[in-house]
């Protein structure tokens, strides 16, 4: 969970999906049954940016009188937190940035089946196969680059390619997120074991480290180094604003179905412990409905919406022309992604 800048775009975007709310089919679940969840509460494991789900929430519980209760962390404190807990956590609903941590909660027999009118609000490419759980967002790897120091020319192939010696020194990475490991986890899903901690391994020797995509972005915009892995949004966000921390760079997306053309599905899913199951999965649909995707649409997290063919921000490539791998969320493995980063150094 990281804190967003989302200030008073959340209440439009929330007006905004109110009213496309109002003007549209009931929700799954959700506004077809408001009556009867009206003064009901839910527990939101959440993962997701706070700002983000905060406006979700707030929707969600103007459209349905269901008070819901956010507890925020990252992917995998919360995922961890869950498994500890079991049938005795008071969570209702999980949300995270990155699928693995999705995985790691299912793996552990704590969802309950996702309601079918709700998962016909996602392609089949955005939700694991499993039923388990559904995809809410997403988000994609990119190459941040300077062209002061990194010409078109000589842009990389393919995230592989970064573990050739002639990029030594040469790009940046935050090995210890999420959002990194979330990568890493998609490149295991396509290579395989031996070929992920042999890049790894040479990872180690070429890249420069750093803490967050926020500042291996600003080391970038500082020519501090030529080029970083991250997700798009942080980006889109600060080309959105000042431009500051982005304004020399510039982002490629690696395309061909290449593991650095990763799109990252941010997961939801319902707690089978849960005692309020009725307004949990209501949430669910309603987060995957229209009115949710909206938020998404017209705010400023700039994450992509998935569902209920709502469109993304403008200023984003829509998601069919980033030419990413296919990938059945539900297969990727935190556990052996931290075991292969941990022999290679670097966690």
């Amino acid at each position: 969970m990281k804190r967003l800048p989302l200030l008073i775009a959340v209440s439009a975007a929330v007006a905004l999906a109110l009213s496309a709310c109002s003007g549209s089919s009931p929700t799954p679940g959700a506004s077809g049954d408001s009556a009867s969840l009206a003064g009901t509460s839910i527990t939101v494991y959440n993962a997701q940016h706070e700002e983000l789900t905060q406006a979700w929430a707030d929707a969600f519980t103007a459209q349905t009188g269901v008070k819901v209760t956010l507890r925020n962390g990252d992917d995998s404190e919360l995922s961890n937190q869950l498994v500890a807990e079991g049938a005795a956590s008071p969570a209702d609903v999980f949300l995270t940035e990155n699928s693995p941590a999705m995985s790691l909660v299912e793996n552990a027999g704590l969802f309950a089946d996702v309601d079918a009118a709700t998962l016909a609000q996602v392609p089949d490419a955005y939700r694991p196969s499993t039923a388990k759980w559904t995809g809410i967002a997403a988000r994609s790897t990119v190459l941040v680059y300077n062209p002061s120091l990194l010409p078109e020319a000589d842009l990389p192939a393919s995230l592989s390619d970064l573990a050739d010696p002639a990029w030594k020194g040469r790009w940046a990475a935050s090995p210890g997120g999420a959002d990194f490991q979330a990568i890493v986890s998609a490149y295991l899903d396509l290579k395989g074991s031996d070929a992920t901690l042999a890049w790894l391994t040479a990872m180690k020797t070429n890249y420069v480290d750093y803490k967050g995509n926020s500042t291996v972005m600003k080391a970038v915009n500082a020519g501090q180094v030529p080029a970083g892995v991250i997700y798009h949004y942080y980006w889109a966000i600060d080309q959105a604003g000042t431009k500051e921390n982005s304004g020399n760079t510039k982002l490629y997306y690696f395309k061909n179905q290449d593991p650095g053309a990763f799109v990252s599905i941010s997961g939801g899913g319902v707690l089978a412990s849960s005692k309020n199951q009725a307004a949990a999965q209501a949430f669910l649909a309603f987060l995957t409905g229209t009115a949710g995707q909206t938020i998404l649409q017209t705010g400023t997290s700039f994450e992509y919406p998935v569902a209920s063919d709502v469109t993304p921000n403008p200023a984003l490539p829509a998601l069919d022309t980033l030419d990413a791998p296919a990938i059945d969320p539900s297969t990727l493995n935190s556990t052996q992604v931290t075991d292969l980063m941990t022999q290679a150094g670097l966690i």
